[in-house]
This record gives C-alpha cells, structure tokens and sequence, in this order.
C-alpha cells in the first residue's frame, strides 16, 4: 500500500492521476475534505481507502497502520496569506515530523512537499544545496513552516533517508477549489474569455515595470513527471527545487493566455493588497543544477504550450 496525503488537494491529486496511469492503485488517501469542491479531484481516480487526515493522524500515532511501501506527503496548508501560526506548526510541521518519524522507524520511503516559499525575497539565492537551506529567511508563516520542516529534517540526519520538493510556481488542473491560492492563469482566465481583459498586480520597485515581476511558473503535468521520477528511484534521496529553472513574467503569462483564447492582449495593472505588499516575491527562479545531478533529465514544456493545454481544461471545466 502507499499512503498519499494531500490526495484530494491539487498536486496530490494530480500525482493521484500518474500513479492510476501506472496502474498503482492501492493508494490510502489522505486529506481534510472541508467545505470546499476539492472532493470532485478524486472523482474517478483509483484507490483502495480513503481517511481523513485526523482519523489518519490517530491510527498513525497508535501504531496500527497497515505495512506500507512509501509515504507521499503532500498535504498542509498552502495559504500565504493566513497568519495563524498555532495552526501552521501543528498542521505543517507536527504532523510532518510524526509521519516522518512512522516512515523511517518502518523503513518506509518518505516523500514530502517543502516550497519555494522558503526562500524569501531570494536575497540567499534560490540554491537547494543542504548547506545553504539554513540561510533562507521565508517571508510569510508557510513558508516558515516548511522552512522548519527542512530544518528539522537535516539537523536530525534524516535527508539521506527522504526526499523532499521545493515547489516553485505551479498551475494547473485541479487546482480549481484553492480560491485565492488559484493560479493567475485559473483566476483570471473567465475574464480574459469573457471580458477580453486580465488584471495583473502593479510593481512597487523601481527595478521591475508593472506586470514584469518574475516567477519560475511550472505546470502540474510537469510536476508530477519529476515527481515520479523519485517515485520510481527513492535511493535519490534529499531536498529538491521543483520549477523549470526559467523565469518568466506576468506579463508573459497574460500574454499566452490571450494567445491560448485567440484574442488581443489586454492588460490593466492594479494596486497590490496591503497585506501582501512586503511579503510579495518580485523573483523566483530554481536552481536545476542538483536534480539533473540526480539523473533527473525532464524537458519541460513551455510557459505557452502549458498555458494552451490548461486553457483545454479550464474551457471545458474538467479535471486530471
């Protein structure tokens, strides 16, 4: 059996999909079904039980999970605008160490999600060397959450024994149910259609113009090839960016939506919520160098070819 927490999310879910594609299918799901729709990801997905994530945390902590080949650990809170640090540290990070501490005691594999969000402002580089992970300094609670996670991890000597993902800008099917976490593709997609227009934040520094701040935008069917990579290879142990290793803008996003709908580019820039301005992220970009070390040898489609494949989905409302 394989446990995949986060399984209902948008990443778990997808990797959900590549797992079915490989005819896995006893797969213990885990997550929080709330009041949200991300139930409809797991619609017509193959697995063999599903838990909710507290049910779960109980039967872990009592020692009677069934034998188990590999932990998938996706699921936390992935808001980087909720500031309840109480409910980060027990969702994000003590729950992480508990099914962590399950994994290596049963000598299962361990696979997690970490994110690009540690590293801030990128003043410290966006390098996943180990060495350099104890410089970051992460500008909201999850990316601290995960920053400690990280931390936790190779101060007890556990990252030749896991593997974790540093997450960069992913989008994407299944993503529909994040609400304002949704990608700006996702978001401002029906206006774009509908309207002939999308709305892209103004920049506050001198260096970048409106609409040129830079991301490493990757998209999820990308994601979880490189994810299965590690799936398919657990000795390649360690922490790993997941991005595509190009930044590109927002600009250029808005650009290859118009393209993906066949209309003219209409962009209208407005003003950045206050409670985001000093914790906004004007670059990001993954340094690639470690996971083509690793053998990992991925092409990655582009921003455009991306673009145009998820406007098929968002068009026609459906799912991965």
């Amino acid at each position: 059996m394989i446990i995949l927490t986060g399984g209902a999310g948008f990443i778990g879910s997808c990797f959900l999909w590549k797992l079915n594609q490989l005819g896995i299918t006893d797969i213990m799901v885990v997550d929080n079904l709330d009041f949200s729709e991300k139930w409809k990801n797991l619609l017509g997905k193959k697995f063999s039980d599903y838990l909710q994530k507290e049910e779960f945390h109980k039967l872990l902590l009592s020692g009677k999970l069934p034998k188990v080949k590999k932990v998938i650990h996706i699921g936390a809170c992935s808001s980087t605008t909720l500031c309840d640090g109480d409910y980060f540290i027990k969702n994000n990070f003590e729950f992480s160490k508990d099914l962590a501490k399950w994994s290596i005691k049963n000598k299962t594999n361990f696979f997690y999600a970490s994110s690009a969000a540690t590293y801030g402002d990128g003043l410290n580089g966006y390098d996943d060397e180990h060495s350099k992970v104890y410089n970051l300094r992460p500008l909201n609670v999850y990316g601290f959450s995960k920053q400690i996670f990280d931390l936790w991890i190779l101060q007890n000597g556990l990252a030749d024994k896991t593997t974790g993902f540093k997450f960069f800008n992913v989008f994407g099917p299944n993503e529909y149910h994040k609400g304002d976490m949704r990608s700006v593709v996702c978001k401002m997609f029906p206006d774009a259609k509908d309207k002939g227009v999308m709305h892209l934040f103004k920049s506050y520094k001198k260096k970048y113009s409106d609409g040129e701040q830079l991301r490493d935008f990757v998209y999820i069917k990308d994601v979880v090839e490189i994810m299965n990579f590690f799936f398919q290879n657990p000795s390649k142990t360690g922490i790993y960016n997941i991005g595509t290793g190009k930044a590109r803008s927002w600009n250029d996003i808005a650009k290859a939506v118009f393209s993906a709908l066949g209309k003219t580019p209409k962009i209208e820039y407005v003003e950045m919520p206050e409670n985001i301005k000093e914790r906004y992220q004007y670059f990001t970009q993954a340094n690639m160098d470690k996971i083509n070390a690793a053998g990992c040898k991925h092409k990655f489609m582009t921003l455009e070819e991306s673009v145009r494949d998820y406007a098929k989905y968002l068009l026609n409302n459906t799912y991965l």
